[in-house]
């Protein structure tokens, strides 16, 4: 089997926390230049800012030189550039570490700040803002959490190690237990462990329970029974299918508080609108550092301050508002 070469180092600093587009060029195809393929890879509706780039001498190649729209295109070359970031609402939170040391840093994730770049959240993500508040700027992410979802994220300091971390993720060896706050149904016999096939599609915005084998494990345990007809969940998911939680939640008839996709999805809130979070909290993670071989059980220190609204389905706070 060939072996895949490592691309070179980037020959741009990052921005703001956020590493440079790598772009390398494919073998076959009949593009006689760099810009001929670019132009056509991005796209009609941004080939205007590709030539905007070349003509600014932002696309560069490996030795750091600016790359002429003209030049001949070689396969297997690499270029970068920095791509022009639209402006971004900041999320008025901190992210608080909880545990760091030479080769992790475990951070506390507000709600409503991604874990990392994406779409049009890019500057204002937990893995740029600690890049560049930690000056860390090799951090990268050994997993994600949800942009609505407040709590743990772990994240690798050094590059050759992140893989060792992202394995323990793949191989479910890190136990992970969530916080949420719902309604309380006193029907429900709980502890409960909710097996199901979901799906999401590409596109959707909403993951979906379909007949199958199971591939999302989760177990609900009733932690508080709260005022105002709530009450406080602790959720240990076996497996980790996106909206895991919040699909199986849903399917018990106790979905969770600020929930703007589950049971139906409604309008969004106007921008900056930050007084209904969705009410799940990533509250423990523990695991064995596989680099290290220390063992590590971490907390979250963040609360979940839910309050019943007039439509009785979602609102509230959270506790680092």
């Amino acid at each position: 089997m060939r072996r895949r070469t490592a691309p070179p180092p980037s020959p741009l600093p990052q921005r703001d926390g956020v590493d440079p587009v790598r772009v390398r060029l494919p073998g076959g195809g009949s593009w006689a230049t760099v810009r001929e393929h670019l132009a056509q890879r991005f796209g009609p509706e941004r080939a205007g800012a590709v030539d905007a780039l070349f003509a600014a001498g932002r696309i560069v190649g490996a030795d750091g030189r600016a790359v002429a729209a003209d030049a001949a295109y070689v396969p297997g070359m690499f270029v970068w550039f920095h791509r022009d970031l639209p402006a971004e609402e900041p999320v008025p939170f901190p992210v608080e570490v909880v545990y760091r040391d030479e080769h992790v840093v475990v951070a506390d994730k507000p709600h409503f700040l991604a874990t990392t770049p994406r779409g049009s959240h890019v500057t204002e993500t937990a893995l740029a803002r600690l890049r560049r508040e930690l000056e860390l700027p090799a951090l990268g992410a050994a997993h994600r959490l949800d942009r609505l979802t407040a709590g743990l994220v772990l994240f690798t300091v050094r590059p050759e190690e992140r893989g060792a971390y992202q394995t323990l993720f793949r191989d479910r060896l890190v136990r992970k237990v969530y916080e949420a706050v719902a309604p309380y149904d006193p029907g429900l016999a709980l502890p409960v462990t909710v097996r199901s096939r979901i799906v999401k599609e590409r596109g959707t915005l909403t993951a979906r329970e379909v007949p199958g084998e199971p591939n999302a494990v989760s177990r609900v345990e009733l932690a508080e029974h709260l005022a105002d007809g709530l009450a406080r969940y602790r959720l240990i998911p076996r497996t980790g299918q996106t909206h895991q939680l919040r699909v199986h939640m849903t399917a018990l008839g106790v979905p969770i508080l600020g929930d703007p996709l589950y049971p139906e999805v409604t309008a969004p809130g106007p921008a900056g609108d930050f007084r209904r979070p969705l009410q799940l909290l990533a509250r423990e993670l523990e695991f064995t550092d596989p680099v290290t071989g220390v063992e590590h059980r971490l907390r979250s220190r963040r609360t979940l301050a839910a309050r019943s609204s007039h439509d009785g389905r979602g609102g509230g706070r959270a506790g680092d508002q």
